[in-house]
């Protein structure tokens, strides 16, 4: 694989037509959050998140002032036998950067020894179809040093946010990644084709 060069990007769905319909590997189910559940979220954290250390604090910053909205919005994959292996959330932005309301995917994380599974793209779709109930379009945050997760959410329609374009470290850092996934949708951010709604 290619060196990769770090950058916080956003990536977007400027529409939720056509979403995906994946579904869960035979043996693994979806659940709710539950009350209490910040300690598996923060165990499947600490298992798999490879760039920094996730604490509490992350969880309360991101969803403290709305936990009412967690049992609705905070997903987990669970084994047959109830272990709970990935989580995802089915977020909002109320005015994301000054561009109005979003919904967003946020922190999605699967545990190391089930990943490779067929996961990733079955939990954002199942987050993705939530998010549709509230939103007509949804945004996300990611590092370019997460190339396979970038290839998730570029299989299930997001496209490198158009207005980061003119930013020079998100440039080199969609570069470095399309070194190694040689992705259409990356081509045409990095040619300024850009073929979607920049909202």
């Amino acid at each position: 694989m290619h060196e990769l060069l770090a950058a916080e990007v956003h990536m977007i769905q400027p529409t939720m037509d056509n979403l995906p319909t994946w579904r869960l590997p035979e043996g693994y189910r979806f659940r709710s959050y539950r009350e209490g559940d910040i300690a598996v979220w923060l165990a499947l954290h600490h298992d798999a998140e490879p760039l920094f250390r996730v604490e509490a604090r992350h969880f309360d910053e991101s969803f403290g002032a709305h936990r009412n909205a967690l049992a609705d919005r905070m997903f987990f994959v669970q084994t047959a036998g109830g272990e709970d292996v990935g989580t995802i959330t089915a977020w909002w932005e109320d005015d994301w950067n000054g561009r109005g309301a979003w919904g967003r995917i946020h922190w999605v994380v699967v545990a190391t020894a089930h990943q490779r599974r067929g996961l990733a793209k079955p939990m954002t779709a199942h987050a993705l179809h939530r998010i549709a109930q509230d939103h007509s379009r949804t945004m996300l945050g990611t590092d370019t040093r997460r190339p396979w997760a970038i290839k998730t959410y570029l299989d299930c329609g997001f496209v490198p946010d158009p207005k980061e374009r003119g930013l020079q470290q998100v440039v080199l850092g969609w570069s470095a990644v399309q070194r190694t996934l040689r992705h259409p949708a990356i081509a045409q951010w990095l040619e300024g084709d850009f073929s979607v709604d920049c909202l």
